[in-house]
């Protein structure tokens, strides 16, 4: 499976660190090595893209008394990064910037390298398993003075995204509160349309939608708010495995969780959303209550 340039960019960064970290040097240092601008370099260790040239990488293993075996990942991941460049993964690069939100084009790059998903939403549907209709009716309701033509390159992205749920060994986990039923997003009509996607959806394999009924006594789940978790699979040449990641949505733009403590705080929390959900077959029966009513 492809996992596009986001991987072995973040991999090679946590690695530039380290050596960097046990180096005793400075960002600034590394980046005068590297002859580059610290903003360059900062990007670099933080797995954003930015150029990375072998003779850099190479200068700074020697500055950081590499061994020979840490010199061979380093350049071995360089290389995954411009090979998976040139395989054309990044898709959304097409859009124009008025159809995805800035900085969202990181949110995509990672949910395209992710072999599993978990979403935790309390109010809306996912945007993996939105309807082009319901997506329309959230989008005029955030962008109220956007163009039609702008509003229609907007849900062509979220249909392109959806696109994930056919690739093989793919694992998309919803999990939902009751309520993101309830809500009538775009009136009756377009609900109905979409929780009856969320019943075929919940049949395909590597998709599985589970609901928090509005019974549930325990309110696990609604203090921590909505957030989506990322796993990824192996690098491919590598083997790496680069650590998941957690994202918050805000009004002003969305939150990034890689440290592992922190990380681990969502994980844990979406294992306690699992215990009070109901099974997938009762949820699929919730559901068909709701698409009836």
């Amino acid at each position: 499976m492809a996992t596009g340039s986001t991987l072995p960019r973040r991999a090679l960064g946590r690695q530039l660190r380290k050596l960097r970290e046990r180096a005793e040097l400075t960002q600034a240092a590394a980046a005068r090595v590297a002859e580059v601008s610290p903003q360059s370099y900062g990007r670099m260790e933080d797995g954003r893209p930015t150029k990375v040239t072998d003779l850099a990488l190479n200068a700074l293993a020697n500055t950081y008394e590499a061994t020979d075996a840490e010199r061979q990942l380093l350049l071995g991941l360089s290389r995954e990064i411009r090979e998976a460049g040139t395989s054309g993964s990044a898709w959304w690069r097409g859009y124009a910037d008025d159809a995805i939100a800035k900085g969202f084009d990181h949110y995509l790059s990672l949910e395209e390298s992710a072999n599993w998903v978990t979403s935790w939403q309390t109010a809306l549907v996912p945007g993996l398993l939105q309807t082009r209709n319901y997506r329309r009716a959230l989008t005029w309701a955030t962008f109220p003075d956007r163009s039609s033509d702008e509003v229609e390159r907007i849900l062509d992205v979220v249909v392109r995204r959806q696109g994930l749920l056919d690739r093989p060994g793919f694992r998309f986990e919803a999990l939902l509160t009751e309520a993101v039923l309830g809500y009538s997003v775009g009136g009756p009509g377009v609900m109905t349309d979409q929780i009856n996607h969320l019943l075929q959806r919940s049949e395909q394999a590597g998709v599985e939608i589970r609901i928090v009924p509005s019974t549930e006594g325990q309110p696990i789940g609604l203090n921590a708010g909505s957030f989506v978790l990322f796993s990824f699979p192996p690098l491919p040449t590598s083997k790496l495995q680069e650590p998941p990641v957690a994202y918050m949505e805000g009004l002003s733009g969305g939150l990034y969780v890689e440290r592992t403590d922190e990380v681990e705080k969502f994980s844990n929390e979406a294992a306690r959303i699992r215990h009070v959900a109901l099974s997938a077959s009762a949820s699929r029966d919730l559901m068909l209550r709701y698409a009836k009513e």
